[in-house]
């Protein structure tokens, strides 16, 4: 991957946000998972495992999305996240249903699919951070799935890949209505945090450093075939 961490053009406290997972953001990129998408080496596996995993993932994300919109007391906020929730849902049954069907996976396999370890981890600590936490932590924390997702996209679309099924995936995050989606939260993202103290500011950049990090479990996961250790 050739892109440079950190060219987002974003200032404000986004900018800062997004500075702070230079590093993560750089060992994202480089990681075989994704390597594997645009040079059509990835096994096929791997991305089986992504998809039941993902499909999984985007069911509590969208629940997120709709706390994220009930904790905000901008109605405009409150209609943008509830649409997103929707959004996720309508992903999960039509982008993934055509992948599963695609590889072969079976409505009652895929609904018999248990969450993997860090599926569950990721899940639990959203859902966690969007009931506990301030208003600004779950923007924090809600952040790095829509980000790191469109950065990603455009720097593997400009390398194609190979594999139609994997451009396919590639497409859907590397467009420019994802794009457009993904600046409307950043605006929304800077605005909620703007006067927040340095104790809030740290919260929220906590929040999201945790799920950045959790970004990039989650693809080392489908790569590694993650299952539980014991039972």
């Amino acid at each position: 991957m050739t892109e440079v961490a950190g060219t987002t053009g974003r200032e404000g406290f986004t900018g800062e946000l997004w500075r702070s997972i230079e590093s993560i953001y750089r060992e994202v990129l480089d990681h075989p998972f994704l390597r594997g998408l645009t040079d059509g080496t990835l096994p096929e596996e791997c991305f089986r495992h992504y998809v039941l995993q993902d499909a999984l993932y985007l069911r509590e994300y969208a629940r997120a999305l709709s706390l994220a919109g009930v904790r905000s007391r901008d109605e405009s906020a409150l209609v943008m996240f509830d649409e997103h929730a929707v959004g996720a849902i309508a992903v999960e049954r039509s982008l993934h249903e055509g992948f599963l069907k695609d590889l072969g996976v079976a409505r009652e396999e895929a609904e018999g699919t248990a969450a993997a370890p860090t599926t569950l981890a990721y899940t639990s600590f959203l859902l966690r951070t969007a009931t506990l936490g301030d208003y600004p932590e779950v923007l924090g924390a809600v952040l790095p799935c829509y980000w790191i997702y469109e950065r990603v996209g455009k720097t593997l679309r400009e390398r194609g890949s190979p594999t139609p099924r994997y451009q396919r995936w590639i497409d859907t995050y590397g467009g420019e209505e994802f794009g457009t989606l993904v600046e409307a939260v950043l605006d929304l993202t800077d605005g909620a945090c703007d006067g927040l103290n340095p104790a809030q500011r740290a919260r929220v950049m906590e929040a999201f450093v945790t799920t950045s990090r959790y970004e990039w479990m989650f693809w080392d996961a489908a790569w590694k075939l993650e299952g539980w250790p014991v039972g």
